[in-house]
């Protein structure tokens, strides 16, 4: 959670003021929650180094950008890549987005009673109720996708959210709900190509042995900011697999959180990062065990190239009922400059005794004996960078949902196409 200082001010900073103002009244399903966060906002400051959880992360991209100026909501783009057996939702932070959309077998909207019971109880349960980031978001989201997933869903539910290159405030809201055994793959895609601000918040609810196979892909623009929240609850043998591949962005922030509500539950994340130029890109991710025989396997690798800066914060709690634990958690960060900065933080939080966790965190170059190895036999030193380069990010790539592979991931995140 955001820690604040003793003293609250009565009122926002300058730059929440400024977005307050520009926000219309609170209307529809989600006006009591806008009323929440709109005080929340007002009465928080923004984020600041001297908050050990952003000591690394400085909002000059944020606050760069003019609140009176941004248009709430994106247009819908026009230059989305087919959408080959998946269900595609465009979500423009304007319209509903299952208007007009027929659901296939497995997917229905929640109903109102449910709304209003669950939408924020798994914020509540991963202590994130109160970020700054989700309290941004409630002010200013009007719209909310809302589904409940029963039995295997054989359509891959495609996500998308284009902040274009308008100057404009793009606030999402999702909660799924998968019941017992239900399975689902989810593609979430985020795209800027220009100045603005992507607010998402993303609410997971698994049921028992239920599994939720979740793809992010976002690439983004150097004066664009994405600031992500991902808040996931697990019961008891159910799976969640999120892979996360990002790059482009002049502010990333990026934060899941996932608790085992009894344990017996696996978690696998994977995650690529990559920063160039004067960007910066920010995971803080957390697992909370609150029970016993739970399972975490987590791989952070990232690129930092120029002047760019990437920042790495896993925190794992096990406390003394979740006993039988076994979580691996392995930072890898790749510099190709003198110039980047990679801050890597694994935190271990161990009170159970009967455990199995270890963390690790290594930052490297480009191996010499690779290269040489590659241009021995007639590969260009160029050439052989990026052979190499590619390996090391198709690794987590070929876990993302296989719908991805229409978005060119790799070419798109390495900047060889002209998305970015």
């Amino acid at each position: 959670m955001v820690a604040t200082s003793l003293s609250r001010p009565a009122a926002a900073p300058a730059w929440s003021q400024a977005l307050l103002a520009t926000l219309p009244a609170p209307a529809g399903l989600l006006a009591p929650v806008q009323q929440r966060g709109r005080q929340g906002l007002a009465d928080l400051p923004l984020p600041a180094r001297r908050d050990e959880a952003w000591r690394f992360t400085p909002l000059e991209v944020l606050t760069a950008l003019d609140p009176a100026g941004l248009a709430l909501g994106a247009e819908s783009p026009a230059d989305l890549p087919a959408a080959a057996g998946s269900l595609r939702l465009v979500l423009d932070g304007r319209s509903d987005p299952l208007m007009g959309v027929s659901l296939p077998p497995g997917l229905s909207p929640l109903i109102e009673a449910d709304l209003q019971q669950r939408l924020g109880q798994t914020l509540e349960a991963n202590g994130c109720r109160e970020a700054w980031p989700v309290l941004l978001n409630k002010a200013a989201a009007s719209q909310l996708l809302a589904l409940r997933v029963h039995g295997s869903v054989e359509q891959t539910l495609e996500v998308v959210c284009d902040a274009g290159s308008a100057a404009c405030l793009l606030p999402l809201r999702v909660l799924l709900v998968l019941e017992e055994g239900a399975s689902l793959s989810l593609l979430q895609v985020h795209r800027s190509q220009g100045a603005n601000l992507s607010s998402v918040v993303v609410e997971a609810q698994l049921g028992r042995d239920a599994t939720l196979d979740h793809g992010l892909l976002a690439t983004g623009h150097g004066e664009a900011a994405l600031l992500a929240h991902l808040a996931v609850l697990q019961e008891p043998g159910s799976a969640l697999r999120l892979s996360s591949a990002t790059a482009g962005w002049g502010l990333l922030r990026f934060e899941p959180r996932v608790q085992q509500s009894d344990g017996q539950a696996q978690t696998t994340l994977r995650a690529l990062q990559l920063a160039h130029r004067h960007e910066l890109a920010d995971t803080h991710s957390q697992v909370a065990f609150a029970g016993p025989e739970g399972r975490l396997d987590q791989l952070h690798k990232v690129v930092a190239g120029d002047a760019a800066r990437s920042v790495f914060n896993g925190a794992v709690r096990v406390p003394r009922a979740a006993q039988r634990t076994d979580a691996s958690q392995l930072s890898r960060s790749l510099l190709l400059s003198d110039r980047a900065r990679v801050d890597t933080k694994p935190e271990l939080e161990i009170v159970a005794d009967d455990v199995r966790c270890a963390h690790g965190a290594t930052v490297s170059q480009l191996q010499q004996d690779e290269l040489f190895y590659l241009q021995s036999r007639g590969i260009g030193a160029d050439q052989a960078a990026a052979l190499l380069l590619r390996g090391y990010c198709e690794e987590i790539l070929r876990s993302l949902p296989a719908a991805a592979a229409a978005w060119q991931p790799l070419p798109t995140l390495l900047g060889e196409t002209s998305d970015r």
